[in-house]
């Protein structure tokens, strides 16, 4: 078996993360400030660069704000965890793979999920739009006998 694990890099997943988050550059999650300096990185995770907002003063890092944040797990398995949903892979499997308890695989599992519905974006029509009709059944076709209503009779009298 390959230890997935050992082989992604900590700093690169930070970066992907930065990227994606402030494809324009970094901004306060609290008042959407773009003047930020870098204070520092955290204690656990060299990678993780912290921040403090010019706007507001609050300081924040890499991950506050997201699914990501006040979890003890590394993001290079969260990383790892949504690659294993993309292949499908059941809970149990993940936590396998990863090495956690499958507890922590379903909720990790279950964060990932609701942040991929959160993030879809809503669907807009435009142009042209073609629909297929729609048929409902609402009773044998055809056939007004057999959906009389209750009390009736045959001959239409109630």
């Amino acid at each position: 078996m390959v230890d997935l694990q050992a082989r992604i890099d900590d700093t690169k997943c930070f970066e992907t993360i930065r990227t994606m988050r402030w494809p324009g550059g970094v901004l306060c999650p609290e008042c959407s400030s773009a003047e930020i300096t870098k204070d520092g990185h955290d204690d656990t995770q060299p990678e993780r660069q912290r921040y403090r907002c010019h706007g507001c003063h609050k300081r924040f890092d890499d991950l506050t704000g997201t699914i990501f944040a006040g979890h003890h797990q590394p993001l290079r398995v969260w990383v790892l965890c949504l690659y294993f949903l993309g292949l499908n892979l059941s809970n149990e499997q993940i936590a396998q793979e990863l090495g956690i308890d499958p507890d922590d695989a379903q909720v990790m599992a279950s964060q990932l999920r609701e942040g991929i519905v959160e993030r879809q974006p809503e669907v807009q029509l435009n142009g042209e739009v073609e629909c297929d009709e729609v048929s409902i059944v609402a009773g044998p076709k055809g056939h007004p006998e057999a959906v009389r209503t209750k009390g009736e009779s045959a001959g239409g009298d109630a």
